[in-house]
């Protein structure tokens, strides 16, 4: 089959991507500013790009057109459509479909699926849980939103079907969870479940296309404030989720959030297990790098390992809790999360310069939060680990919700553990100098990224960690205060 995909580069369309060009299609796509890593990934793959969504492209003529989330039917002020090739696509009545519904009838179907949803952490946890089924000798297939370090790709099929010879041992740590011996056993596949919506045609959350046996609820706020009302409108979408999950499957929920609590209280048809508060199933004991695992209040496995935040430390529950479904012991989890690399633009260290006045390094580090509560999470775990250093938060507030100011008061709580924050603030729609009043003189705004720099620059000191937090690309910001703390 040849499919032709548009809005290739974004994280989940680029891994749709990678997933059928393993599995022997004929792939090919477009978008706009075709940009790094996906567009180098999908290139090292063979995958041919095309810059644009112009109509010329009818001409590949591909079995199926895969339409990507960034389409829309908007017009320009001037009467021509933006997206001038899925118009003629409905002209001319040429067949296409979602990237969520391709991904479940030609790579879901038949395989064990375990869905990581969540407003935080869906990417982490979806590549502690594939790390996790590897190191047990799943062969998991997975579709991470980010480049898990252990395996260096976004995106992967695995093994559809597990032989196991009738008699034999699976793998230490793990036994099938399909029940009696067999000859053969379905695989696994480990997605990041999101729930923005799935196609211009299609608002249901992208999560309900996937049908999980296990089902990872990770946390529920508000977020996408662009498609969705309130905090009620996203509880709906998580339950039409809880709905697809079979009486045999499992619901593994962060018993902490009140949100998730009345999503389970809509209904629930499916076995049920909690992690992270003290009447849950799976808890903690210890500090976020080093913890025991308890079940039901017995101690069933140790996690040492170089993350930390409790965040981190709830994401890893949530994994051991999922993974245990399917046949993989918690003291088996616990040992393959010691060897777990995180993703990449989570707390990644971009570099270290020494100042030419001497001293510690100065740190830079780069980070996808973008969410108040995924800053304040993220800016909390550095603040554990590094103690009293100044910590000095650069961020830019990117994503739509944030955009549209619809946190922007919870900015100066998110924030709070910082030294000092330089806000962006450049495209909004909304004055960050008055939403970052309450820090007053720790909070500085500017509207370019260069004067942004010139500012960092004006203030940094030996010692400081410089943590760099946006959704997007943030205009090259690392290398920029990396190239200048040389010359300090």
């Amino acid at each position: 089959m040849h499919i032709h995909i548009l809005g290739i580069c974004g994280t989940f369309m680029g891994g749709l991507a990678a997933l059928a060009r393993e599995a022997g299609h004929r792939v090919t796509g477009c978008d706009a500013g075709v940009y790094p890593p996906m567009s180098d990934q999908l290139r090292a793959l063979g995958i041919e790009l095309i810059e644009g969504f112009g109509a010329d492209q009818m001409a590949l003529k591909p079995d199926m057109f895969v339409i990507g989330n960034v389409v829309s039917r908007v017009h320009l002020a001037d009467g021509t459509p933006k997206f001038p090739l899925m118009e003629a696509i409905l002209d001319a009545g040429a067949p296409y479909t979602s990237g969520p519904q391709w991904l479940a009838e030609h790579v879901l179907q038949g395989r064990h699926v375990l869905a990581v949803a969540g407003t935080h952490g869906k990417t982490t946890t979806t590549a502690m849980l594939s790390w996790i089924l590897e190191s047990a000798g799943l062969q998991p297939g997975f579709l991470v939103g980010g480049v898990p370090m252990n395996f260096g790709v976004s995106a992967r099929l695995g093994t559809p079907r597990l032989p196991t010879a009738r008699g034999s041992l699976p793998p230490e740590g793990a036994v099938p969870p399909w029940g009696g011996p067999a000859t053969e056993r379905a695989g696994v596949f480990v997605i990041e479940a999101d729930e923005y919506d799935t196609a211009f045609f299609d608002k249901r959350s992208k999560f309900v296309h996937y049908r999980p046996r296990t089902a990872v609820l990770n946390n529920l706020e508000f977020d996408h404030a662009d498609i969705f009302d309130d905090l009620a409108a996203i509880e709906r979408q998580f339950h039409h989720l809880v709905r697809t999950v079979p009486s045999t499957g499992r619901v593994v929920v962060n018993g902490v959030e009140e949100s998730l609590t009345r999503v389970l209280h809509q209904g629930c048809w499916s076995e049920v297990r909690s992690f992270g508060a003290t009447v849950s199933d799976f808890t903690v004991v210890g500090e976020p790098h080093d913890f025991a695992v308890h079940y039901q209040g017995k101690p069933v496995a140790h996690v040492q390992w170089s993350l930390g935040g409790v965040h981190n430390q709830l994401n890893a529950l949530a994994a051991i809790a999922a993974a245990e479904h399917v046949g993989v012991s918690p003291a088996v989890a616990a040992q393959a999360l010691g060897t777990f690399e995180n993703v990449k633009r989570r707390m990644e260290v971009r570099g270290q310069v020494t100042l030419r006045s001497g001293g510690a390094p100065v740190t830079v580090y780069d980070d996808f939060a973008h969410h108040p509560t995924a800053i304040h999470t993220t800016v909390n775990g550095l603040r554990r680990k590094v103690g009293t250093a100044r910590i000095l938060a650069v961020f830019e507030p990117r994503s739509n919700t944030m955009k549209l100011g619809a946190m922007k008061a919870q900015l100066p709580w998110s924030l709070e553990e910082t030294d000092l924050a330089f806000c962006h603030s450049g495209g909004l729609g909304w004055d960050a100098v008055e939403a970052l009043a309450p820090m007053g003189n720790k909070a500085v705004v500017a509207d370019s990224i260069a004067a942004l720099v010139d500012q960092v620059i004006a203030q940094v000191q030996p010692g400081d960690h410089l943590l760099c937090m946006s959704n997007g690309g943030f205009g090259g910001i690392h290398a920029q205060l990396l190239q200048r703390l040389q010359g300090l």
